[in-house]
């Protein structure tokens, strides 16, 4: 096998990666962006219907479930920017490996 075809076979696949790397990058992105917008979502505009006792219980006991539910996201939130982080680095290095072999192809 010649040189040209190995760099060629070993191009497609670091591409593959490459593709691959990026999908997973995107969907993380999602991901993390979806959570940000249910966090958002958490600040909603009081009842102004109900008489004063009535809004101020609701109001009070809606904002105890937001207050938990926004710790609960915001753990989620953490953990999907670190995975983020982490599909950032690996599509970097799969286009960076993938653009080396591109180089070397136009070289041979």
């Amino acid at each position: 096998m010649t040189i040209k075809t190995r760099l060629n076979r070993l191009s497609v696949i670091a591409g593959l990666i490459r593709d691959r790397d990026l999908a997973r990058l995107r969907q993380a992105a999602a991901a993390r962006e979806e959570t940000r917008t249910l966090i958002a979502g958490l600040d909603a505009a009081s009842a102004t219907d109900l008489d004063p006792v009535t809004g101020a219980l609701v109001a009070q006991s809606y904002h105890l479930w937001a207050e938990q539910r926004r710790a609960e996201l915001n753990l989620c939130l953490a953990r999907q920017t670190a995975d983020w982080l982490q599909c950032q680095q690996k599509a970097a290095q799969g286009f960076g490996k993938a653009e080396i072999l591109s180089r070397l192809m136009r070289r041979y």
